[in-house]
């Protein structure tokens, strides 16, 4: 028996049984941990990858200046009650002002092109190495800068397919602005219509991105075209966007502990190493330390969205080796 999994595309009524698809895999945590296990399992690999990644974002992207990480504790202090806050929640707080306001320097429509393709490189090559890993290949730094980015083109058509995905947030944000001006908001009646409004628009764009996101994926599959690898995307995802949208919910969670664990007790290092030393004033130590951890969040996102990327595809032709019929 054949698998059809195609969308409802009249109004001919559709049945629970013509769309319940079923997908069994590890838990969320479970793959999130699995990810940090083969990133590390293979360090030699991709400790190489990072360090070149880091170079590069601070050549093309910049890092973030020192004076703005120091404006970021002038203007904490400056802050009535900061003086009760204790070492740890003040490192947070500038933590968090740094993340908010991006963690790089100003950015430029020549930075900002340079970011799109260093990610676009860090996402091929991560992606590159995981698949001839699991081929239980032996890959090489030199092949993976060589031969990784050959889909280059067909990602930057699938990466400006998740701009045009994001175009209700981005309206959302427009329309939000207006309002604020306008007072539109001031009334209660008319908070609640736009609320109901970001909350639909919203659930549009994460609709889409669950798409978009696997086909980024899809698309580092050699000769794959762009739009072949939206398309299969969609059928993957057809019914387990929820599935897949709890996952990325889980893979935020885990980086931004990752930087909670690793940047906050660097601020407060940062911040005792220079109370006492003058010479260590203008070493940007907590710059540094974000970039790397910013480059190692887009590799770790690779390696987690592949990894489920992977399930999808490993069960579903589990699912029609056995012949099994969905409808």
């Amino acid at each position: 028996m054949t698998t059809n999994f195609k969308k409802h595309k009249s109004f001919r009524r559709s049945y629970r049984e013509d769309y319940l698809r079923e997908f069994k895999s590890e838990s969320a945590i479970t793959l999130a941990l699995n990810s940090f296990k083969i990133l590390f399992k293979n360090w030699k690999l991709f400790l190489p990858l990072l360090l070149i990644s880091v170079t590069l974002f601070t050549v093309l992207v910049g890092l973030m200046s020192e004076s703005t990480y120091k404006n970021f504790q002038s203007a904490l202090d400056s802050t009535s009650g900061a003086e009760n806050l204790g070492g740890f929640a003040r490192a947070g707080l500038i933590l968090v002002s740094a993340v908010t306001t991006g963690g790089f320097s100003a950015f430029t429509e020549v930075s900002t092109v340079f970011l799109v393709l260093i990610f676009i490189f860090i996402w091929l090559t991560t992606i590159y190495f995981l698949r001839r890993l699991k081929k239980h290949e032996h890959p090489t730094l030199r092949e993976g800068l060589y031969n990784s980015l050959a889909p280059f083109v067909s990602t930057l058509i699938v990466l400006c397919a998740v701009i045009v995905d994001l175009i209700p947030v981005f309206a959302l944000t427009i329309v939000y602005s207006t309002a604020l001006k306008t007072n539109f908001l001031s009334t209660p009646f008319y908070a609640l219509i736009f609320l109901i409004l970001a909350a639909l628009l919203i659930i549009l764009s994460l609709y889409l991105l669950s798409r978009s996101l696997i086909a980024l994926v899809a698309v580092s599959a050699p000769g794959l075209y762009p739009f072949v690898a939206i398309s299969t995307a969609n059928k993957l995802m057809y019914s387990r966007r929820i599935h897949f949208l709890s996952r990325v919910f889980v893979l935020f969670l885990t980086i931004a502990l990752l930087f909670a664990v690793v940047l906050i007790p660097t601020i407060m290092l940062d911040t005792g190493l220079k109370a006492g030393n003058e010479n260590l004033a203008g070493f940007p130590l907590v710059p540094i330390v974000m970039m790397l951890m910013t480059v190692f969040s887009f590799i770790y996102s690779a390696t987690f969205l592949y990894l489920y990327y992977r399930r999808l595809l490993n069960y579903d032709k589990k699912e029609l080796k056995h012949g099994k019929s969905r409808s």
